[in-house]
């Protein structure tokens, strides 16, 4: 359209891209301000308005008016001119609301996600990445990166295997959790907010938060401890030998890999501390009934044992101290194994109470909404240790010591 060509003057292209602009805001627009602009581009502004004098250096031009002389001039709308002359309009107001109504989404499926839901000190983490925002702006980038982390975290605690090994295993791609790579320093800040510890600053450190994660080198140095387990296999012969015994026994986790799990126990108990095991083989000696040791947060023996138990069809039942990281231990301990919490309730927190050093930083107890919050307000740790016979008590008053629950 040759009228087109002329409305298309260098000097008139400030007030078509100023128009285009306002235009691609996605909202309604009655007025454009244009400028600064040059003497040749007020004059140009001012002939196609056919006003009487120059605008400013700065002018306010009504789209209603524009509209009118365009449509009078060349039949054609300011839509229409700006499109001709600078290519299509944007929407930006339906993209930002697009925008955000997929960042909602993404963080309301972070919040929600299985992972982050069996373990709640994980909200913590899932803050910290909100407030770092998009990757790359993108909310499907994002999605993608996290759902990757949150697969490894979910394989954790992993059972003694390589860094790579553990990439392969979970993301088909042995170098995906080399240093300096994304999901590995989201899998890396999750387990910093896990076990309450600074981020990691050197390899060293990094090294150390993976080994607690049962990402280890070799299977010699994560030791499980048991008493009461008769197993076949290699590592069920040392089971059978020490719970015969009346003595606990410690299993490394090449020596686990290496137990058969046929004729499990109905149920086996598990324990925080090495201390609950010490007395129970000291006061059921033979008799003591099928025991396991966590160890504070478990290593990669100590939920190859777990797991080995539970997917040949034992119950496991923990146990572990009433402070704040007792709770995340246990809660961690449920969500790698399926063991349900054993007099952690409450109502067992509460008899127990009497003087303690304190409950340190307390999260949300998936298996009792009301006990993170009691436990906050009394500000008391209560040891495994203090209520270590009156949970052998109830082994024995139940008939656990022969056998399973009645």
């Amino acid at each position: 359209m040759r009228a087109l060509d002329r409305l298309g003057s260098p000097a008139l292209m400030p007030l078509w891209k100023a128009v285009h602009d306002r235009m691609s805001s996605g909202r309604q627009v009655s007025r454009v301000k244009v400028g600064p602009l040059d003497e040749e581009q007020r004059s140009a502004v001012a002939d196609l308005l056919g006003a009487d004098r120059l605008p400013g250096e700065y002018a306010t031009v009504s789209v209603a008016m524009l509209e009118e002389l365009l449509s009078a001039s060349v039949g054609a709308g300011v839509r229409e001119v700006v499109t001709s002359l600078l290519g299509p309009l944007d929407d930006r107001a339906a993209r930002r609301a697009t925008g955000a109504a997929e960042r909602s989404e993404l963080w309301e499926w972070l919040a929600g996600h299985p992972v982050v839901a069996a373990q709640p000190v994980l909200r913590e983490w899932v803050d910290a990445v909100r407030r770092a925002g998009l990757i790359g702006g993108s909310a499907e980038r994002t999605r993608k990166e996290l759902d990757r982390a949150l697969r490894v975290f979910g394989a954790l605690p992993a059972t003694g295997v390589p860094l790579p090994v553990l990439a392969e295993d979970v993301l088909g791609d042995p170098h995906a959790l080399d240093e300096g790579t994304r999901c590995a320093g989201l899998v890396l800040r999750a387990l910093a907010v896990l076990h309450a510890v600074e981020l990691p600053q050197d390899a060293q450190e990094r090294r150390a938060l993976w080994e607690s994660a049962g990402v280890v080198e070799d299977e010699l140095s994560s030791v499980v401890l048991a008493a009461g387990l008769r197993l076949s296999g290699v590592g069920g012969r040392v089971l059978r030998v020490c719970a015969d015994e009346g003595h606990v026994a410690a299993l490394t986790l090449a020596q686990v890999r290496a137990t058969s799990f046929t004729g499990v126990p109905r149920d086996v108990w598990v324990f925080e501390n090495p201390s609950v095991l010490a007395v129970a083989v000291t006061r059921f000696g033979t008799s003591c009934p099928p025991v396991v040791c966590a160890s504070g947060w478990p290593n990669s023996a100590v939920i190859a044992l777990l797991r080995g138990l539970a997917a040949a069809g034992s119950a496991l039942h923990y146990h572990g101290d009433f402070d704040g990281e007792g709770v995340r231990i246990a809660a961690h301990v449920a969500a790698r194994t399926g063991a349900e919490p054993w007099r952690m309730a409450t109502d067992d927190y509460l008899r127990a109470l009497g003087g303690g050093t304190p409950v340190g930083r307390v999260t949300e107890a998936p298996w009792d909404s009301r006990l993170a919050d009691v436990m906050r307000e009394h500000g008391s740790a209560v040891s495994e240790e203090r209520v270590t016979a009156r949970l052998l008590d109830q082994l024995e008053e139940c008939g656990r010591v022969v056998g399973g629950l009645p």
